[in-house]
């Protein structure tokens, strides 16, 4: 870990005090009309970190949490929060992590060195995802271009607005909620629509 992921780890809870104290009107979006998916979320696909692929049908029945990752951000402390999210409700959800350097060049570099990193610094078992790009416009991941289509999740439009944001879906491929990078992993909203 450098000193600068050194220091980011630290204030890491300052910005979540802050985000507490100060939420935001669109750090919570929620499917509440509970609109299907036009096209089925378990059509989709993504390749892991080490290269394998991931069909999204293996996750039928299960939760999903997705999230887009970098290593150099005030928000890297949420890779330990996820870490405990997938292990408290295993079983029920699966957690995959996109890292992407879309916001301030905070993800530079390659896979093999973001898994190492994510391994030795927040013991992260979760799923890693090869790194890629989470905003709208061209190069933008099949996935996260899904998320951020009501073409195609039936409701939301919201892209990442920085990292860490985070995107439940359900054990149908009903995108449930999205949550800004203020809001922890571990959230009672969030967590409520994993029980």
């Amino acid at each position: 870990m450098t000193w600068r992921q050194s220091l980011l780890k630290t204030i890491y809870p300052v910005l979540m005090l802050k985000s507490k104290l100060f939420p935001g009107k669109k750090d919570v979006q929620l499917n509440t009309a509970k609109a299907p998916a036009p096209v089925s979320f378990h059509s989709l696909n993504a390749t892991t970190i080490a290269g394998s692929p991931l069909a999204f049908d293996s996750l039928k029945g299960k939760k999903v949490l997705l999230v887009n990752t970098a290593s150099d951000c005030g928000y890297t402390g949420q890779y330990d929060e996820l870490e405990r999210l997938q292990r408290q409700y295993a079983g029920k959800i699966v957690v995959l992590g996109f890292p992407a350097n879309d916001f301030k060049q905070q993800e530079k570099g390659d896979n093999a060195s973001i898994a190492e990193f994510c391994r030795m610094n927040y013991g992260v078992s979760f799923t890693m995802l090869g790194k890629s790009s989470v905003i709208k416009g061209t190069d933008q991941n099949p996935v996260f271009r899904w998320l951020s289509d009501p073409a195609m999740n039936g409701w939301c439009s919201q892209a990442p607005v920085w990292n860490f944001c985070k995107y439940l879906v359900d054990e149908n491929g009903t995108l449930l909620g999205y949550f800004s990078q203020q809001v922890s992993p571990l959230d009672k909203r969030l967590t409520d629509l994993i029980r």
